[in-house]
Parts: C-alpha cells; structure tokens; sequence
C-alpha cells in the first residue's frame, strides 16, 4: 500500500485555518452534479422500477449502469476535482497488487472549496447507507431477485467510500490507530461518566 502527499483536502463539514485559500462557491458545478446524479438516479430508479416499467431486466440493467458510470465518476473524475483524492490498484512486474491513495497538497493553487467537500463526502457517504437499507428490506421481503441489484450497489458504492477514506485518513494501520483511539476515548468517557455518579 503506498499513500503519497500527507497533506489533506477537506473532509465533510471541515475547515482549516487557511479560509482565504478557499472558496465558498462551486468551482466545478457539472462535475458536482454528475457526481450525485448518477448516485441518486441509481436510487430512484431501484425505488420506482416497479411502478414505471414491469420489466425486471431493463430494470436491472438500467440501475447498473448507473451505478457503474457513478463508479467511474466518482473514482476518477469528482474525487480528484472536488476533494483532490484519488485511488487505484497497480499491479508489479511480480503480479502483485498495490493500492495507491494519493491526495493534493494543501498548498496547491487549486485547493477545493468547502461547498464542494461537503457535496463530495455528503453523495459518498449517504448513498451507501441507502443500499444497505435496500440490501436488509430486500432479504426481508423476500425480493430475492433484486438481491443481487442491491449487493452491486452496495459494493460499487462501498469501494469508492473506502477508497477515499482510505486517501482522507491513510493506510489501514493508521484506521485501525483511529478505530482504537476512539474506542479507548468513548470507554474512557464511561468510565469517568460511571466515577462521577459513584
């Protein structure tokens, strides 16, 4: 696994101190816009396929290219643009695979705005919670045919938010360190909470 350029763009809901470097308005609107349209779209379709078309293939189908032109999207158009992150697997001469994540420096002249951030890590994180939703209703219901629709979603969408997580924070010892300082924190906040009700 490799990370290149330490420094970070913004993350959903974050600002540094650095407020003149960045703009509130939206640099990149079409690529803002394609970067939720084909998320959402991949949705609604899924939601209202049954009412407009009773054709499960070109249903089927049609949420899997979107999906799919959302994976590319996302991968390699609106995260380099929006955030400044980007993701891919290498394969070596030994044909072994690499995970690059790579983000823009900070101090680059075309550092993202916070409004773009914010629509970035909004479509990226809200969209998969959805099709986990899908994937639970649709066991549940017993709608065994679309299962496979909704575990594409979900792994289409989920890959791509691992992916930028991945560039956001660094590499997978550097999650975990996360993961077990936030527990350590939250079992701390307990224990201290327990102590002062004794």
């Amino acid at each position: 696994m490799m990370r290149q350029d330490s420094q970070d763009a913004p993350l959903f809901g974050e600002d540094d101190g650095n407020v003149g470097a960045r703009k509130s308005n939206i640099r990149h609107p079409l690529v803002s816009f394609f970067h939720l349209f084909f998320r959402t779209s991949a949705i609604l379709v899924y939601l209202l396929c049954d009412f407009f078309s009773s054709q499960f293939i070109a249903c089927m189908v049609t949420i899997i290219l979107l999906l799919s032109c959302d994976f590319w999207t996302v991968k390699n158009v609106s995260g380099r643009l929006l955030v400044g992150l980007r993701w891919w697997n290498q394969v070596d001469k030994d044909g072994k695979s690499h995970w690059v994540f790579e983000s823009r420096k900070a101090q680059s002249p075309n550092t993202t705005s916070s409004a773009e951030s914010k629509i970035f890590w909004l479509g990226l994180i809200v969209c998969p919670v959805f099709w986990i939703i899908f994937v639970f209703s649709t066991i549940f219901s017993f709608k065994m045919k679309w299962l496979a629709v909704v575990i594409m979603g979900l792994v289409l969408q989920w890959a791509n938010l691992y992916g930028y997580v991945r560039c956001k924070f660094g590499g997978q010892t550097d999650l975990r360190n996360m993961a077990k300082n936030y527990l350590g924190v939250q079992i701390f906040k307990q224990a201290m909470k327990k102590t002062a009700e004794a």
